[in-house]
């Protein structure tokens, strides 16, 4: 046998070894174990789930930066839209772009807050012309129909009280003692009123212009902090002096909420004068004349533009607002019309579903099988209630005023009804305080606690304006019982990252089930108190009685079955 046979016949044997081993890798003249490949195999595994890891990571990162800047570029976007609308609306009524100086001014102010933007900072509210969303909406037919069924509702139920009263009762006597009662003692209330607008007309503006006037510019002194205590005890004077008047004359509900909402409006509107004004007399320079196109020469304005901004429909302060060019008084009567309306449209709820409900109240009603039929059973009305007061306030009182002012900027509210967040809908169910809170209090916070604790400063303005709130409820209803606090401050305020950047449709299913249940509680704790104080025997005759619930504790035997 020849030596190349030989050689041939040992790589034959050689290679078949190889194949019989297929976990066995080759390298150099040797063979990797079975471990080793397994070794190598598991790294590539977790090398391959590290990788895959990381890619979702990118990718969900990715979708945040996404829908912050859909967010951001809708916001601009807005701004421009609105802004070129304004313009446009002024040309049709005749003004030539830059005659107007107020609409000079409204353009100044659009620039500065695209520049503040390129520069990080929060921007400005920018005031423009435009209609409101539902003065928009009725020009659509059947927009339209919508309002007249509502119309159409509360002409039955007037018909349903008078039908009643000549069928059961035999006299056509249209008895509305419930709304007698509510607004009773009116005569206190204007009295009350007076004295608050004397205070911020006769006491604000002065002491402000004699502090302008006089104090010297540079840094702050003590007259400046003279000053500011002045404001604080003002403030709390203007707090408590109306509180103390309430409770002096006990003031039926309806009355005390037109007493605790103008004094929380004046509160607001003091300090938003003296917050914007304070920081161009403080950053005043001697000799510096700027102010002088605005008809004051000492950083304060004149005193008809403060004046204005009081009765404004607006809580954020500005030296010009657009103005329209005519009033239209037609519109102006039919906005009180509608305002009266909303009134006996929410008579006629509490009198037909709240009332027989609640006002026998025994220990019945605090069951669990009762609460949840009561709760269940005020969700339609306490929604009704929602839209009403909605409708009555942010849209016809406060255009009624526009109109009569010659108020431009009429975006009271937005389209919160399409909301898929929580967050969304508390930026645009009420314009006006949200964009005091925005300008006053979240700007603010976010300078001194650092613009990256956003959720902070969010956690503040809840807390502040859920404390408004129950302050309001409390003077009105004469006990305290903070369950819109906790449902404001608490739930509302998770919902706002449980339904975060929630862009699917049924999140605004989400958003309404949440309203209908939360308002049905609302209205059926506070009724359930309110008549459990009437009915029920007081337990104790100190402070301690109007906050403890007395509907908990009610001793009253239960009702017998009808």
């Amino acid at each position: 046998m020849s030596a190349e046979t030989v050689e041939s016949k040992q790589q034959e044997e050689m290679a078949g070894e190889g194949e019989s081993d297929p976990s066995a890798t080759t390298v150099g003249n040797g063979h990797v174990s079975n471990d080793d490949s397994n070794k190598a195999k598991k790294n590539f595994d977790e090398d391959g789930a590290r990788r895959r890891i990381n890619h979702q990571r990118i990718r969900d990162k990715a979708q945040r930066l996404k829908a912050d800047l859909i967010e951001n570029m809708s916001s601009q976007l807005e701004d421009l839209l609105d802004g070129f609308v304004s313009a446009v609306e002024q040309i049709e009524v005749g003004d030539e772009p830059g005659s107007d100086h107020a609409a000079a001014k409204n353009h100044v102010q659009e620039s500065d807050s695209r520049e503040r933007r390129k520069k990080g900072d929060l921007p400005d509210k920018v005031f423009v012309t435009r209609r409101s969303v539902l003065t928009e909406l009725f020009e659509i037919s059947h927009i339209q129909t919508i309002y007249h069924i509502f119309v159409a509702i509360l002409i039955v139920f007037s018909l349903n009280t008078i039908v009643y009263d000549v069928l059961e009762k035999g006299t056509f006597s249209l008895n509305f003692g419930m709304i007698q009662w509510a607004f009773g003692k009116f005569p206190k209330v204007m009295v009350m009123w007076v004295v608050m607008q004397l205070s911020t007309l006769l006491i604000v503006y002065p002491a402000f212009y004699y502090w302008a006037t006089q104090r010297r510019p540079g840094n702050a002194g003590l007259f400046d902090f003279v000053w500011i205590g002045l404001v604080v005890v003002y403030q709390l004077a203007f707090l408590f002096i109306p509180l103390w008047y309430l409770i002096e004359h006990d003031l039926p509900p309806a009355s005390s909420v037109i007493i605790t909402t103008e004094q929380t409006r004046l509160i607001m509107k003091t300090h938003a004068f003296i917050r914007e004004n304070t920081a161009k007399v403080m950053y005043k320079k001697k000799d510096d004349d700027r102010d002088k196109d605005d008809g004051s020469s000492n950083g304060c304005p004149d005193f008809s533009k403060y004046l204005y901004f009081l009765f404004s429909p607006t809580l954020v302060y500005r030296d010009n607002y657009p103005r329209t060019q005519t009033i239209c008084w037609r519109y102006v009567v039919t906005n009180f019309t509608q305002v009266l309306a909303c009134l006996f449209y929410t008579y006629y709820i509490f009198e037909r579903f709240c009332v027989p409900v609640f006002q026998n109240f025994n220990s019945e009603h605090i069951t669990p099988k009762a609460f949840l039929l009561s709760v269940f059973g005020c969700m339609m009305p306490a929604t009704l209630v929602l839209f009403i007061g909605f409708f009555a306030i942010l849209h016809s009182w406060l255009n009624a005023f526009a109109e009569m002012l010659r108020f431009g900027d009429r975006l009271f509210y937005k389209d919160w009804w399409n909301s898929t967040t929580f967050s969304n809908y508390y930026r645009t169910w009420n314009v006006v305080v949200h964009d005091w809170l925005y300008t006053y209090i979240y700007k603010d916070i976010c300078k001194l606690i650092g613009a990256g604790n956003r959720a902070g400063a969010m956690a503040c303005v809840f807390l502040i304006s859920a404390v408004f709130h129950e302050y309001i409820l409390t003077v009105t209803f004469k006990f305290f019982y903070p369950v819109l606090f906790i449902m404001f401050a608490g739930a509302g305020f998770g919902f706002i990252f449980l339904t975060d950047k929630g862009s699917n449709r049924s999140w605004n299913v989400f958003m309404w089930v949440a309203l209908f249940i939360g308002n049905g509680m609302l209205m059926c704790l506070y009724s359930m108190e309110f008549y459990a104080r009437q009915n029920c025997p007081v337990s104790t005759e100190n402070f301690l009685d109007y906050i403890i619930p007395r509907s908990w504790f009610c001793d009253l035997p239960a009702s017998p079955a009808s």
